[in-house]
């Protein structure tokens, strides 16, 4: 895992595992999507239950997406990881997309269940402040053009930030909301249907694998970016050296 710091080889690591993982995350939504087309309507909700199928991976990934930038803005101001603030800085726009998806996918969940798209409620509220700082972190990591300023300053907004993951946890046990508590992940055991649960679960690996997919793509694209950077910045100096050698020998002439 330390040779994966050196971007030389993290970029030869992806090239060799990006199609593989891609091919896994196409498999996965094939299945997923398939199982979920044949998965039996809820006997309250009907055919409008598998919405879920898209909302809850999204969902699920919009604070896990967090919690990775939460360990990459660690990387950066802690262990000062070689490839922790390039992580976190293409780990944002993902997690921004995710939030989006969640909140509409919700929304159009919410009107036929609750009379309404949007009530402000604590899981609710909760999850647009998540989009909100998602927002926050990519205007900010364009707004500062010094990359090891942008990701000082992106680390600390994202580890202030962080507070809000337990708030959408635990929000539906603290308040009174519309949203039920859970119903997967819980001590006694799932609560929903085995023919709802488990394309729900392929269709939660589909979109992790997908995110992991993107994010890799992400990563070495700003690993690029920055080198291509790099050589700019150095060809504009060799070029205005060599400009000054031939003004300097001009003049002496």
């Amino acid at each position: 895992m330390a040779n994966l710091a050196n971007p030389t080889t993290f970029l030869a690591v992806t090239r060799r595992a990006l199609p593989w993982l891609a091919l896994a995350t196409a498999a996965l939504f094939a299945l997923g999507l398939w199982a979920a087309l044949l998965s039996p309507p809820d006997y309250q909700q009907g055919e409008t239950v598998k919405i879920m199928y898209i909302h809850v991976p999204a969902a699920w990934l919009s604070s896990f997406i967090y919690v990775v930038m939460t360990a990459a803005s660690l990387g950066t101001l802690v262990w000062r990881h070689p490839l922790a603030d390039a992580a976190q800085k293409a780990a944002a726009p993902l997690g921004a997309g995710f939030t989006f998806i969640c909140l509409v996918t919700g929304s159009l969940w919410g009107k036929p269940m609750w009379g309404a798209y949007w009530v402000w409620d604590a899981r609710l509220t909760s999850v647009l402040v998540l989009f909100i700082l998602y927002l926050g972190l990519v205007a900010l990591w364009r707004s500062i053009e010094d990359p090891g300023r942008a990701a000082r300053a992106a680390a600390i907004l994202t580890l202030v930030g962080c507070v809000n993951l337990p708030i959408i946890k635990f929000s539906v046990d603290w308040w009174n909301t519309l949203h039920q508590p859970a119903s997967v992940f819980r001590l006694g055991g799932p609560t929903i249907a085995p023919q709802l649960l488990w394309p729900l679960l392929i269709m939660a690996l589909a979109f992790t694998l997908l995110f992991v997919v993107l994010h890799l793509m992400a990563i070495r694209n700003e690993i690029l970016r920055r080198r291509l950077a790099r050589l700019t910045m150095l060809a504009a100096a060799e070029g205005d050296a060599l400009a000054r050698r031939f003004a300097a020998g001009g003049s002496g002439a």
